[in-house]
């Protein structure tokens, strides 16, 4: 999960997000990079527009919160297409954790 922290501090400090970077952040934080994780990490955020997959991650359980809280046992089938939409945008994310 570090190493996803990295990334998003880099992204937050408006740095760019290569090898280097995540690798002096991690160092900076006592851990010790494992130059596999970093180089798989960076290339599966390579043309992700990391502000807006925070976004809808952020949104998604705000979303689903009404529906949970409504008392009904059957989820709306408009729902769990919009959520396999979304999931299917962190595939590249996702990978990193096996």
């Amino acid at each position: 999960m570090e190493y996803v922290y990295a990334a998003m501090l880099l992204h937050a400090a408006e740095k760019d997000i290569d090898e280097k970077s995540v690798k002096a952040v991690l160092k900076g934080a006592g851990v010790d990079a494992d130059d596999a994780r970093v180089k798989a990490l960076v290339a599966s955020l390579a043309g992700v527009d990391i502000a807006d997959a925070m976004t809808q991650a952020v949104a998604a359980p705000a979303a689903a919160a009404p529906a949970a809280a409504g008392g009904s046992d059957a989820p709306a089938p408009v729902e769990e297409e919009e959520e396999e939409e979304e999931e299917a945008g962190f595939d590249g994310l996702g990978s990193l954790f096996g």
